[in-house]
Parts: C-alpha cells; structure tokens; sequence
C-alpha cells in the first residue's frame, strides 16, 4: 500500500500585478506561513484582480478565514477580486466563514445624556416613590386576601412556622426589649428629676414616667427594635430565596410565597409584638423607680402608689393597641422588600437597608397619626 502523499502547505503567489495563484492545504496545520505572504502581496494601481484556487487541496474553517481574511483586505483597497477554481465544497465552507465575518454597521456615535436638572430629579424621585407606594399597596392587598383564605380554610394555615416566628421575633427579642425600655425609663426620669425637685413635686415623676411609657415610649421603641431585628431578618430572608430562586421554584410546585413566608410572619409579630410591649412597660416602670429612688427619695412604694392613681387604664390600652398595628407595618414592609431583591448579594443588602428605614418612618407616621386621632377623641 502506497504512502499518502504528502500536501504543500499553504500558500499565496502573486504571479503578475493582477493575478494570485492559491495552492496547497489550507488547514490549521498549513497556514503558518500564509499570514506572511499575505502580507507582502502588492496590487498597486489595478482595481481587478483574479485569484486561481484549483490549487487548493485541503481546506478547514481556519484555511476558509484566511481566504476570507485575503479578500476583505484586497476590498479594503479598493480592489474586486474574481475568485476563480474553488472546489464546490471549499466555496460552501467559505461561504459559511465570510456570513460570520461580514462586517457590521457602525453604530452612531453615541452621545453623553444631558445632565439632569433638580427638578427632573425630584420629578424622578416622586415617581419611583409613588410606583413603590402604589405596589407597596398591592402587596398589602395580596396578603390580606391571603389571610382572609386562611381564615376561611384554617388547614392551609402553617402553624409551625407562626410559633416558630413568635419564638424568634418574641421571645428571642425580650433580653434587648427590655434593657432599653429600662434605660429608658431611666433616662426619663433623670431628666425630669431636676424640674420636679425645684418645685418640690417629686412624686409626680410617677406620672411623667408611667404616662410616658405606657402610652408613648414603649410601644414605639419596641416597634422600632423589632423593626431592625426582626424586620431586616425577614427581607434578607425572603430576599435571599429571591436571588437563588427558591420563590420561583415553590411557585412550580405549587406553594403561594404569601401563604408560606408572609402570612406566618404577619401573624406572629402582631402576636409577639404587644406582649413585648407590655414587657417593656414593666422593664420602663422599673427603670424609673430605680432613678426616682435615687434621685428624688421616692420610695417603690410611693411610687406604685402614685403610679396606681395617676395612669388609666385608658393610657395603658392605648399603648397595646398601637402595637398590633406596628406590628402589621413592620412584618409587612420587610416582606415587600424582600420580594423586591433581584440581582445578586448587594441587592439583598439594599433591600434590607430599605425595609429598616422605611418601617422605621413608617412606625413613626403611624404613631403621630394615632396621636392625632386621640386627641380628637379625647383619649
């Protein structure tokens, strides 16, 4: 059996100003000194120009984008070339290459936007809030109708993740609810304590503190406590299920996100959140026995005294029931912003950073709002 003869690599030569002979194999293999004789082909002064590829024995995808590469270049100097002698299979190879190395249109020059003016800033500003407000809004709907099919069929409810969150959110939160509430307490009256001794009104402290705390202070700062700690667990929670689309897959088998992330978390904060109200009305009223006793000489006893006779039960009720409602905006709000994650890690953070602030404002509104209406009420 006779050895395969053995093929010329490839090549290009330039037999007279107007004409190119192309031999051998124009392969990977074969190409390695084509770029050069490329290089040095000199069609001068010629508009035509023809180029004979019956020399062509072998050809790949390589050898076709160096034939391609030869005549955009010839075109690019105003030169045509007649492509004469390519075997029917090389021409449907270069055909094939020169699609993909069609050169494409420039795009315009693109040019710098115009900066923005304060007033398209805050008009932009205004309608992001506003469409954040408005699916803010949506959501809300969602999950009260949500809750309102639970209610209704009381087994699609998930009461293992409800006492799982009252756990976390409430119990778990008691050690820091209450260090504040009784510096709190403290701080209120240690700054009333000065006032009350010039006018020899030292057992009203009672008052300021029990009024204070009970109607204003504790659930306020309860609720923005839970807000940072529970709030931001629940979007970075949520949020992260959004990035890794763990939301989109309980979608695929079936599971409503609302029922199964939002619903538990809304229930147990309105549970958890007026009992740690209560707690941190303890934990202030204590706080502001320990300082009206050193500061003030009032003893616990003319303390519980006074306190007894100088805070309702209207005062008292007033500050529960502004807790459930808290709650709501709190346990709300971080899920909504959860939903919103998209993209990687940094919008996990993002979103987290925007649940705390705006249950934050939100608690506080609430509160000025609540205050509004009692006074109307003459509560």
């Amino acid at each position: 059996m006779k050895p395969p003869r053995p093929v010329a690599p490839a090549a290009v030569t330039q037999t007279s100003p107007q004409d190119l002979v192309l031999s051998g194999a124009w392969t990977v293999r074969g190409i390695g000194e084509l770029g050069r004789q490329m290089a040095a082909l000199r069609l001068a002064n010629t508009t035509q120009a023809g180029a004979d590829a019956t020399g062509i024995e072998a050809m790949d995808t390589a050898g076709a984008h160096m034939l391609q590469k030869l005549l955009l270049g010839l075109r690019a100097q105003s030169v045509q070339v007649r492509l004469q002698g390519l075997r029917p299979e090389f021409a449907k190879l270069q055909e094939t290459v020169a699609q993909h190395l069609a050169e494409p249109a420039r795009p315009a020059q693109a040019t710098a936007p115009p900066p923005q003016t304060a007033l398209e800033t805050l008009g932009r500003t205004a309608q992001a809030a506003l469409e954040q407000a408005v699916a803010q809004l949506a959501f809300v709907g969602e999950s009260a109708h949500a809750f309102c099919i639970g209610v209704a069929h009381p087994a699609r409810l998930r009461w293992r993740p409800v006492l799982y969150n009252i756990r976390t959110a409430g119990v778990d939160a008691l050690p820091i609810v209450g260090l504040l509430a009784f510096l709190l307490g403290i701080v209120v009256a240690y700054q009333s304590a000065e006032q009350l001794r010039r006018y020899g009104a030292n057992i009203f402290v009672a008052d300021l503190v029990g009024v204070s705390m009970l109607r204003e202070f504790a659930p306020l700062i309860t609720a923005i406590i839970i807000a940072g700690r529970s709030g931001s667990a629940y979007a970075a929670q949520i949020g992260t299920m959004a990035v890794t689309e763990e939301i989109d897959a309980l979608r695929t088998i079936g599971i409503a996100p609302l029922e199964l992330l939002v619903l538990p978390k809304v229930m147990a904060l309105v549970v958890a959140l007026p009992l740690l109200t209560v707690y941190a009305d303890i934990c202030g009223v204590m706080g502001g026995m320990v300082m009206a006793r050193a500061q003030l000489d009032v003893t616990f006893a003319e303390f519980l005294d006074r306190f007894v006779k100088a805070v309702s039960t209207t005062s008292y009720l007033v500050g529960i029931g502004k807790a459930p409602v808290f709650a709501a905006i709190v346990a709300t709000v971080g899920c909504f912003q959860g939903f919103r994650t998209h993209g990687g890690a940094d919008s996990v953070g993002r979103q987290t950073t925007h649940s705390v602030v705006q249950s934050i404002f939100l608690v506080i509104v609430a509160d000025a709002l609540f205050s509004i209406a009692f006074s109307a009420l003459d509560l």
